[in-house]
């Protein structure tokens, strides 16, 4: 086993990260740039190093000042959390070249999985359902047509050079594809000098499905069930929850082999999630492969009880894993609180804590790096918290969230505990009524 771990991150991760190589006995080094050096994981950990500047270029992205602090320390390995460099192939590349152990998958993985295309093709030789397209470019409007008909109906015209919804067009009957098309078309050109348009299916109702799977050195892969992340603002995750509200046995089980399928494909060494696109029909794609611990797997360590840090540590060291899959025993739900103002376009809001208290009780998990007297420095990302609430049903898991973040008392910044707490009211949200576009109607009052 190894027998000490610099961790290439900060606040509520490196945190998370020190507490299981504590009971797992291993030395932790924190890292920590000059904006950091009152945070809680600079004070838990056995060593700290300052390895730079507040911006992120300047130290947590900084490959040589990490290397240089973990070759002072004597570091065997190294942590990269999520985010920062956690799936940067060329950083784990020179972990290698030092022979310092990168926990979590090979380079050679992270570049596959990293680059969409390659994603695809490897889903798609393994057998994993991907969102059918036209391969490549549009010629025609025959080519459209005869597509469309394959795919089957509604499918989505999008401008290759796209952005913004400029040049994207959803076709819900055969006679609308003529005109959709000629204005995709226009459109693309008139913005982006480029009138190149793909086909790809219309997804209708999707929601944000992901499988979480771990596999060893020795060949073996194994899923530990769903999260439900479809709570989302402008593709950033807002709340997950385990199991999903619209799982069903059946879709579980097939989610869970296509999961493996797709990790097996690469011969995936760590813990990594598969994420879905699910439809109303509860037909399922392949969106992307995350090779890292992601900020949710709390959620998925609670309703199986596991410790996710823990299996990718001795994974890394070696040890072969049982290659059983999991299921959920439980309910759990995961509200990310952010430094931001909810009345204000979720405006950053960083500044001093000046009073704090963190809730608890039965069934509340809180994953957090903050104190009062801390100052939320404004060059990282603005959360500041993960509240995880457990209990038998989804109903209890909800009115325990309810309960815990009415007494989750932030002061000096504004936060996002209001917007939570009205979500959990929401008789939709309730119901599991809801899909990657739900706040777009969420309306704050």
């Amino acid at each position: 086993m190894f027998k000490k771990i610099l961790i290439a991150n900060r606040g509520e991760i490196a945190l998370r990260i020190i507490r299981t190589c504590k009971e797992m006995g291993i030395k932790t080094v924190a890292v920590y740039s000059t904006a950091d050096k009152d945070s809680l994981h600079v004070k838990f950990a056995d060593e700290a190093v300052c390895i730079g500047k507040p911006q992120s270029s300047e130290s947590y992205l900084n490959i040589p000042h990490l290397m240089a602090a973990a070759e002072i320390t004597n570091a065997d390995a190294i942590h990269p959390g999520y985010g920062f460099l956690a799936e940067n192939a060329r950083f784990a590349e020179i972990c290698g070249e030092h022979g310092i152990k990168f926990i979590g998958p090979t380079p050679e993985m992270i570049r596959k999985m990293g680059d969409k295309m390659t994603a695809k093709e490897t889903m798609i030789a393994a057998g994993v359902p991907v969102i059918p397209g036209s391969e490549g470019l549009l010629e025609s409007l025959d080519q459209a047509k005869q597509l469309a008909r394959e795919m089957g109906l509604p499918v989505i015209l999008k401008a290759t050079a796209g952005g913004g919804g400029k040049g994207m067009r959803v076709v819900w009957e055969e006679k609308e594809l003529e005109n959709a098309y000629n204005m995709a078309k226009t459109e693309a050109r008139a913005a982006f000098n480029n009138d190149g348009i793909y086909m790809e299916k219309f997804v209708e109702e999707p929601r944000h499905i992901e499988i979480q799977v771990a596999g060893d050195q020795y060949g073996k892969v194994c899923h530990l069930s769903e999260r439900d992340c479809s709570i989302q603002r402008r593709h950033q995750k807002l709340v997950e929850e385990s199991p999903s509200p619209f799982m069903t046995p059946e879709l579980r089980e097939k989610m869970g082999e296509a999961a493996i399928k797709a990790a097996a494909a690469i011969n995936y060494e760590s813990v990594g999630t598969i994420e879905f696109l699910v439809d109303k029909h509860r037909n399922f794609y392949f969106m992307e492969m995350n090779t890292r611990i992601q900020v949710e797997h709390g959620v998925t360590e609670e309703v199986i009880n596991f410790d996710l840090i823990k299996e990718q540590i001795k994974i890394a060291a070696g040890i072969p894993i049982s290659g059983k899959n999991y299921t959920p025993q439980m309910h759990a739900i995961e509200c990310r609180i952010n430094a931001e103002d909810p009345y204000n376009d979720f405006r950053p809001s960083p500044g001093k804590i000046t009073v704090l208290h963190i809730p608890g009780g039965h069934g509340v998990r809180v994953d957090s790096h903050i104190y009062a007297g801390y100052v939320i420095p404004p060059y990282y990302d603005s959360m500041v918290a993960k509240i995880i609430t457990i209990a038998q049903t989804r109903e209890e898991a909800i009115n325990t969230m309810e309960r815990a973040l009415s007494e989750f008392v932030i002061e000096g910044v504004k936060t996002t505990i209001p917007f939570h707490q009205q979500l959990m009211r929401n008789e939709d949200f309730r119901k599991g009524n809801f899909t990657t576009k739900f706040t777009e109607s969420f309306k704050l009052v």
